[in-house]
């Protein structure tokens, strides 16, 4: 009679686990913080849209704010760990004309600020049942189950301009190219991938260092 409780127990943890690792980021509310363009925070539960460029506070009520309302916004993301922060910036994302844009600051530095955009993409591919449990899509192989993924369009802050990145191999050394021999060692020798968000990150911390 003992072993039924831990029994339940642990068939609770693990759907309760594989529940929130089949959930996008921006499906879920987390704790945390708005600062508005008057100055004014806001704290709460924070929910994002990055496709529509907005960002929600759950307190007594939802209010709802647009790119061109806020600053930035932090969020602490229980399901993937850490506090993530966001910006909002001016950039030509779907026009000639800037304007307001959400973006996600994964590392900055004096010479280079590393940005991306997520957003949800169909993917057929199956990784079995334990699939989902087993990868972090914030930080490697950007898999999630039920058809769908997790993915990145990156952006590199560079000489006061966001240039954004095609992800082409070839194509990266151009935002490190005053330090292209060192970076392509430490890649090598860290075995880096040029199209992981993680990978990404600690490529451009290292330039950044070495700057």
């Amino acid at each position: 009679m003992k072993r039924i409780p831990i029994f339940l127990f642990f068939i609770t943890f693990i759907s309760i686990n594989t529940w929130a690792q089949n959930k996008f980021p921006s499906q879920i509310w987390h704790k945390g913080k708005i600062v508005a363009t008057d100055g004014r925070e806001y704290t709460g539960f924070v929910q994002y849209d990055l496709e529509n460029n907005i960002v929600q506070l759950q307190r007594e009520s939802i209010e709802t704010f647009g790119a061109s309302n806020v600053l930035q916004f932090e969020i602490y993301d229980e399901v993937y760990g850490g506090i993530r922060t966001f910006y909002s910036l001016p950039y030509a994302l779907a026009t000639d004309y800037q304007t307001p844009v959400l973006f996600e600051v994964l590392t900055q530095g004096d010479d280079v600020a590393l940005l991306c955009r997520e957003y949800v993409t169909t993917d057929n591919r199956s990784m079995g049942m334990y699939g989902p449990m087993m990868m972090n899509p914030m930080w490697g192989g950007p898999m999630m189950g039920g058809g769908h993924r997790l993915a990145f369009n990156f952006y590199f802050f560079k000489d006061g301009a966001i240039q954004k990145y095609s992800q082409k191999k070839k194509d990266l050394m151009d935002f490190f190219d005053d330090r292209e021999d060192e970076v392509k060692l430490y890649m090598r020798k860290n075995r880096l991938a040029h199209d992981k968000r993680g990978d990404l990150l600690r490529i451009t911390a290292y330039y950044n260092q070495i700057k």
